[in-house]
């Protein structure tokens, strides 16, 4: 049940990039920097940057490393609060739709290094090379906030053909770029994903995800079966969750709800699996849960199974992410009882 709404972009991005255009030109339309353009509008302005005096076949990639916190709105602060760039990443997986609904970011899990995927929700064909470069440029710039100046992915793939020089590719990203690729992919290894930020505010960070979670919701135009089946499955009982439940609600048949989900680039298994992988985040940071007892609230058949998933998801097993993403616990006092392991 994809929108019968155009996707749109927030109008906070819109002035971003037009403030990064090699001119700095462009006078906005838009009351407010949390105003949203329709995908069109937002095609249109990139028509007149690239069309500009001095513009030429990098201008999506120097708008991209040129992105501040504002031009990602409330995500671009989220990401300044993460503990790490996985946490990062996995706020860009969820909440890109607030800056852009033309486009799903996914970060994906292998051994010894991950991928994080961009996928146009558009027709390509509908999208300037230069915006997609604006876009992994931009994460690129927004992982450094974190990692550093000098932090450089392993590597950058762009599905389109490279135009103009390489040269300008190796040196903004700091890696090497390959072009006519499967897909629009950051390359990130998984010690730099995973390694934790000396200052690090889990109060702040739970403060704009909330903000985030509310403006998320009130999102109307974020009806795609996607994000349709995400919020089904943050309600569901995962132990039993199945296709059926969504499907069910919006008035799809299984088939149907499958199709709908390939066309916007995601499955159910995709969506289930990050919905476990999101709850099994929470339960560890929040409570003092067993893992025996939190296994079976995301799905899983018991620890074991939460051990083998949960370091596929975060390259770590599940007791060493709790140490060091719960905020110290305050001293126990007498006739305290231990807390459940993990």
């Amino acid at each position: 049940m994809s929108t019968s709404e155009p996707p749109s972009v927030t109008a906070s991005y819109a002035l971003a990039v037009l403030g990064a255009s090699a001119d700095g030109a462009g006078e906005p339309a838009w009351a407010s920097p949390t105003d949203r353009l329709a995908f069109g509008e937002m095609r249109a302005l990139w028509d007149t940057v690239l069309g500009a005096p001095g513009a030429g076949p990098h201008t999506g990639l120097l708008v991209g490393d040129r992105i501040r916190p504002e031009g990602l709105h409330v995500l671009g602060h989220l990401v300044l609060t993460c503990a790490d760039l996985a946490d990062a990443a996995l706020a860009a997986e969820r909440y890109h739709p607030l800056v852009s609904q033309a486009g799903t970011v996914t970060l994906h899990r292998r051994a010894g290094d991950s991928l994080i995927r961009y996928r146009p929700t558009v027709d390509p064909r509908a999208m300037h090379p230069q915006q997609v470069e604006a876009v992994l440029a931009g994460m690129v710039r927004a992982a450094r906030w974190i990692a550093g100046d000098d932090w450089a992915p392993l590597a950058v793939s762009f599905a389109h053909p490279l135009v103009g020089a390489a040269e300008p590719y190796a040196r903004v990203l700091g890696c090497p770029v390959a072009f006519d690729a499967p897909e629009h992919a950051i390359t990130v290894g998984n010690e730099d994903l995973d390694r934790r930020r000396p200052l690090y505010d889990p109060e702040l960070n739970a403060l704009h995800r909330a903000h985030a979670d509310r403006l998320l919701d009130r999102l109307s135009a974020e009806v795609t079966t996607a994000g349709s089946v995400r919020r089904w499955l943050e309600r569901a009982a995962l132990a039993d969750a199945g296709p059926e439940g969504p499907a069910k609600e919006l008035n799809l048949s299984v088939r149907t709800l499958r199709r709908a989900l390939g066309a916007e680039g995601t499955s159910w298994r995709e969506l289930l699996d990050a919905a476990r992988h999101a709850r099994a985040r929470r339960l560890l940071e929040t409570s003092t849960l067993s893992l025996d007892r939190i296994a079976p609230q995301v799905g899983l058949s018991g620890a074991a199974a939460l051990v083998r998933a949960f370091t596929r998801w975060e390259g770590m097993p599940p007791g060493a992410y709790r140490s060091r993403h719960r905020p110290a616990s305050p001293p126990r006092g007498p006739g305290r009882g231990r807390a459940g392991g993990g």
